[in-house]
């Protein structure tokens, strides 16, 4: 028994200690940081750009996809409001965050 409290006090007593293995863990945490960074962050970053890019270019004719999955022709833009013509005659109006896509743009005349 007095083997193992002697083999106890030698770590308090002077034994060398793992500085190392802190440094090792900040380039470890670093290292996983910027994986997680390249992957998941950087490309959500770049997708909302583009969605944001794609609100804002949004004119009237445009054919779009709305996020509950409704499929329109823009009749009239605002700031904040897109209204749709998805039938004859029958618009409704949604929020511009509401557009996923546009699917065919308006012809220049």
């Amino acid at each position: 028994m007095t083997s193992l409290a002697y083999a106890m006090g030698a770590l308090g007593q002077g034994a060398p200690s793992q500085g190392g293995a802190d440094f090792s863990f900040i380039i470890v945490m670093a290292a996983i940081f910027a994986i997680f960074y390249f992957l998941l962050i950087r490309p959500q970053q770049k997708r909302q750009k583009e969605l944001q890019e794609m609100i804002n270019n949004l004119q009237h004719g445009d054919m779009v996809v709305t996020t509950g999955g409704i499929h329109g022709k823009i009749a009239a833009l605002t700031d904040q409001i897109v209204t749709l013509e998805i039938a004859d005659k029958v618009r409704i109006k949604v929020s511009r965050g509401n557009v996923a896509s546009v699917t065919q743009t308006a012809t220049k005349q």
